[in-house]
Formats: structure tokens, C-alpha cells, sequence
């Protein structure tokens, strides 16, 4: 997999001081006993595992399964809802957990349908953040690191479903694309 890497953005070392103090921000931020961390699958699966073992408190962990990528290197501009069940968040603060804010279609989405179902509030936490104009307003609240208009794999992101497991994030080879 290496060989298919062009350059690496992020090395492991560096995500992992960064998460240390995006958990210390998110554990002062969030009122006692009210928390629900709810992770995009499958993308932000290795962000958030790290991420939330570094916050020391109770919490429960849901997962959410929707697509907008669809296997292609851009957003496909639909955000789908592939779970049948929704957590409960009926007067919880949330805290969701995605892998990249890059159009703000899918964090946008999720986020409104969390209110819908009763919220208290949606709070937003990213390893990356694409610097672009965004198709919807949306920031994150928490943001592990801002990057450039550039496809990126790595630390559970992939491209055609491979590259979630490498310890980094990097920019593939075109020859590899």
C-alpha cells in the first residue's frame, strides 16, 4: 500500500498529540452524563475509536451508516441513510464524529435529522477539514486538521473501499487512482 502513496499529509504521531487535545476540549465542553457520540461509518471509524478512548468519561457510542461518496473520488451530492434504526437522542447532546468536512452535504444532513429526532444540540468533530466553498454552510466544532483541496487516504479514509487501515493520512499516486 505504501508504494501507492505519492506523500504522506499527516503522519500517526501528529494525530495522535492532535486528538489528545481535541478529547481534553471536547471533555470540558460537554455537560455531565448527557453525551452520545455517534460515528459515520465507515470512514470516521479509526478517528473516532482513537479519538473517544482519549475522553475520560461516560458515554455511549452509536454508530450511523450512510454514504455520499459511492466509491468515486467526489461527493455524489445525495446522502444516503442506509440503517434501518436511529439512535436515540431524545434530549442527548450529540457529539458526531466524521472523517472529512468537504462539501457539508453529509454532516449538514445527519446533523438536521439529529435535531429532528430531538437533540438538545449537534455538536461536529472531524480529523479533516477540506479549505474550499462548501455546497452547504456547515463548520465542524472540532476539527483535527485542515487541508487542501487534495483526495486523501488514510486513517479510515479509502478510496474503493481500501487504504482505511494505513496509520497516516497521504495523498494517492494517480497511478494508483
Amino acid at each position: 500500500m505504501r508504494d501507492d502513496i505519492e506523500k504522506i499529509l499527516i503522519d500517526e504521531e501528529v494525530i495522535h498529540r492532535r486528538l489528545d487535545t481535541m478529547a481534553a476540549r471536547i471533555e470540558k465542553d460537554f455537560p455531565e452524563d448527557t453525551l452520545i457520540a455517534i460515528i459515520l461509518l465507515k470512514g470516521a471509524l479509526v478517528f473516532a475509536a482513537d479519538l473517544l478512548r482519549r475522553v475520560p468519561r461516560k458515554l455511549e457510542v452509536e454508530c450511523l451508516n450512510v454514504a455520499s461518496y459511492h466509491g468515486g473520488m467526489e461527493s455524489s451530492g445525495t446522502v444516503n441513510f442506509l440503517d434501518r434504526h436511529f439512535p436515540e437522542v431524545k434530549d442527548r447532546h450529540v457529539l458526531l464524529l466524521d472523517d472529512i468536512l468537504d462539501t457539508g452535504r453529509t454532516l449538514r444532513a445527519v446533523a438536521d435529522r439529529l435535531i429532528e429526532e430531538g437533540a438538545i444540540k449537534v455538536h461536529t468533530a472531524v480529523l479533516l477539514s477540506k479549505d474550499k466553498a462548501r455546497a452547504e454552510d456547515v463548520e465542524a466544532d472540532y476539527v483535527g486538521f485542515a487541508i487542501a483541496d487534495e483526495f486523501v487516504v488514510g486513517y479510515g479514509l479509502d478510496y474503493q473501499g481500501k487504504y482505511r487501515n494505513l496509520p497516516y493520512v497521504g495523498v494517492l499516486k494517480q497511478s494508483a487512482i
